[in-house]
């Protein structure tokens, strides 16, 4: 497969075409950013280990039935996926109470979330992000009502998997993003499911295992994700 133009680069991989129009190239690279990329640094070995991260997890979702992107790993750093139209419109799942919901309503972090909390997010840096819900996200054309709820209900399943998934080794799966979009009529999982991308923690000790420790300094970020995956089983030097 032919690595041919660049097609798109953001925070942390680069998007190039193929000589196959369903099929793209996703470089990782090792950058790390946070805050709309307000923080921005290079970390050793990060592009790598996500890449193997996400190539192992996107294996396991498509063992429980759901559909993605991700085609073969191509080396440590690249892989080859589907080509989607992607919807503009994040999922995510809270288990735990972190982040952005702890400021937003001033709940106590890691209070448990009882049933997990479901919120979409409209993709865009320069409004940060906003929260957004169902009614607006059909009403401005991003997605329709049908797409909304096959997303919801992939999300839920990806929940279900990944936290069983995680508890294996130890670990809580506090809350994750999802992204998807459409290919060939049909709503796909897209982007990368990463501890960029995602909140774990260690289930005894509470040690935050995934992009919090780049966002408050807490350090040894990579070396966090390359415990997490030691954790799961995956070889990080596969390729």
């Amino acid at each position: 497969m032919l690595k041919n133009t660049l097609l798109y680069t953001g925070k942390a991989k680069s998007v190039y075409t193929t000589d196959n129009p369903d099929l793209l190239i996703l470089v990782f690279r090792d950058d790390a950013s946070a805050f709309n990329g307000e923080k921005i640094a290079q970390l050793d070995r990060k592009g790598k280990v996500n890449n193997l991260f996400n190539a192992f997890i996107m294996e396991k979702l498509a063992e429980a039935g759901i559909e993605t992107h991700f085609e073969k790993l191509i080396n440590p750093s690249e892989v080859l996926v589907k080509r989607l139209d992607m919807i503009p419109v994040e999922c995510v799942i809270r288990n735990y109470a972190a982040g952005s919901l702890c400021r937003r309503l001033g709940v106590e972090e890691g209070k448990v979330l009882t049933p997990p909390t479901f919120e979409l997010f409209f993709k865009d840096d320069a409004l940060g992000d906003p929260m957004v819900n169902e009614s607006q996200s059909i009403a401005l054309g991003w997605a329709t009502a049908e797409q909304l709820e096959q997303m919801k209900v992939l999300t839920y399943k990806v929940n279900q998997v990944l936290t069983d998934l995680f508890e294996k080794g130890g670990m809580l799966l506090v809350d994750f993003k999802l992204e998807f979009g459409v290919f060939h009529d049909r709503i796909v999982l897209g982007d990368e499911f990463s501890p960029d991308g995602c909140r774990l923690w260690d289930k005894e000790t509470k040690k935050k295992l995934d992009k919090d420790r780049f966002r408050q300094g807490l350090g040894d970020v990579v070396e966090a994700y390359e415990e997490v995956a030691t954790r799961l089983g995956i070889n990080l030097d596969s390729i």
